[in-house]
């Protein structure tokens, strides 16, 4: 069953923020023009009254839940409580008065933070229960995987319409470049601009360099959203990924030849790594929706770099 979504109307939680606005557009290319984006100052979906007061505003017919509480490696270790709550109750909420409410689809997103520690490599679907998370965004990526639980469950006790999407690390322009809360690709544009303009002659980073990441520039996954939210009825879970991985010493070094930065590059080994290796087995998505990655990986950087360097001040009054 293919859902045509040009005349839903669609809840979107997170609309306003980095991934949400890629899937706006996108949504907008096929025509949807009934589009409830809800705010955090006006609905906060940790409570449930703002959630029930949402769906009341909205009246969806399809809820795209992108809505989360997010942050690098830092973040995480400072935050896990508040990250592990308010992810938790947002999901449940948020999905139990859909079903409530009758709605005909929900489509969940989740996180690669909910594979095991030491997953093989490319991570598969069914891999997902075989260990705990990396320690340092456990409780995040735990509480993202309880939509899934909850979803499959949903479906066999009230036949509910739910999907959940494990989108693998995203980067684009738009990005949060928040040193407090970024991930690593924002936070390493934004190190090496600014050693560039001479704030720093050298660069630190945490770790070794050694662990492994596979990234998805942002337009693309919005697009296997939609594809999902339009072709993908199922409650087994699927990764959104490009399915490649690079180490982080070699993507600091491309970063800082994108960005022109010739400094000293230091690690840092007192912190965190992180998980060893990501990388997802992308296969299913493209036989069950058709969705493949398109944006090349160093594109997708120079895309990024340049709306950074566009879009900061301090950089454009430095020219």
């Amino acid at each position: 069953m293919v859902i045509n979504l040009k005349n839903k109307r669609i809840l979107l939680t997170g609309g306003a923020g980095f991934l949400g606005s890629y899937v706006v557009s996108q949504l907008k290319e096929r025509g949807c023009r009934n589009i409830f984006i809800p705010h955090i100052e006006e609905y906060d979906l940790v409570t449930m009254e703002a959630v029930k007061r949402l769906y009341s505003d909205a009246r969806p017919d399809v809820v795209i839940h992108l809505a989360a509480k997010v942050g690098g490696i830092g973040a995480n270790r400072e935050n896990p409580g508040k990250f592990f709550y308010d992810n938790l109750m947002m999901g449940a909420q948020v999905m139990e008065i859909g079903r409530q409410r009758g709605i005909e689809k929900f489509v969940a997103l989740g996180t690669v933070c909910s594979y095991p520690k030491f997953t093989p490599v490319p991570f598969k679907e069914e891999d997902l229960w075989n260990g705990y998370p990396e320690e340092t965004n456990a409780p995040y990526g735990l509480a993202k995987k309880m939509l899934l639980v909850q979803s499959q469950a949903y479906r066999q006790q009230y036949g509910f319409n739910s999907i959940f999407l494990l989108p693998v690390n995203l980067y684009g322009p738009g990005d949060n470049f928040d040193p407090n809360s970024s991930h690593v690709i924002p936070a390493l544009i934004k190190k090496c601009i600014d050693a560039k303009r001479g704030l720093s002659p050298t660069i630190t980073f945490w770790g070794t360099g050694k662990p492994t990441r596979e990234f998805l520039y942002v337009e693309d996954c919005a697009e296997a959203i939609v594809l999902a939210t339009e072709k993908y009825n199922k409650s087994d879970p699927v990764n959104i990924g490009a399915g490649f991985e690079i180490s982080i010493k070699d993507l600091v070094k491309l970063i800082a030849k994108l960005t022109g930065f010739k400094g000293k590059i230091i690690w840092d080994s007192t912190k965190p790594d992180g998980q060893p290796r990501r990388c997802l087995n992308t296969s299913k998505a493209k036989r069950e929706f058709g969705f493949k990655a398109r944006t090349q990986f160093e594109e997708g950087l120079k895309k990024t770099i340049e709306w950074y360097k566009r879009n900061n001040k301090e950089i454009i009054l430095a020219k």
